[in-house]
C-alpha cells in the first residue's frame, strides 16, 4: 500500500488541513533551509521515485474496468472483471448495495464490505 504523502505542518494549522482530510494536500519543499528538503531524520518524506506503487498491484489495478455504483441498477450491470467503487451515498443505500455486492461476490475497492454490514447492524 502507498504512503500517504502531507504537507508539512498539516496537522498544525487548519488552512493546511488540521481535522480536514479534503483540505490535506502535497506542496513540495521549495524553502532555502527547509528540513524536509534537505531530508533530514526525524521529518516526513518527501514523494519521489522510489515511493511508486508495485507493478503488480498497478497491473490489476489496471486490467480491470471501473464502474461508479451509486444505486443497485448500477450494481446490476456490473461482472467480476469490474472494479466496483461506491459513489457518494447514504449508510442506508450503501448498506443495501454492500450486501448485494456480496452476494453477487463482487470486489468493492472503497468498501471493506464484512466490516461495514457489521458495524452497521450493531448501530440498528
Amino acid at each position: 500500500m502507498s504512503q500517504k504523502f502531507l504537507r508539512r505542518n498539516c496537522k498544525r494549522f487548519v488552512k493546511l488541513g488540521k481535522g480536514k482530510k479534503k483540505a490535506q494536500a502535497w506542496r513540495s519543499q521549495k524553502g532555502r533551509h527547509g528540513k524536509m528538503r534537505e531530508k533530514m531524520r526525524g521529518y516526513p518524506a518527501i514523494v519521489g521515485i522510489g515511493h511508486r506503487t508495485e507493478k503488480a498491484q498497478r497491473d490489476k489495478i489496471q486490467e480491470k474496468i471501473v464502474l461508479l455504483v451509486n444505486n443497485l441498477k448500477d450494481l446490476e450491470k456490473a461482472t467480476s472483471k469490474n472494479l466496483i467503487v461506491i459513489g457518494k451515498i447514504g449508510n442506508k443505500k450503501k448498506l443495501e448495495i454492500a450486501k448485494k455486492a456480496k452476494e453477487k461476490k463482487l470486489e468493492v475497492s472503497n468498501l471493506n464490505i464484512n466490516k461495514f454490514i457489521k458495524t452497521m447492524e450493531k448501530k440498528k
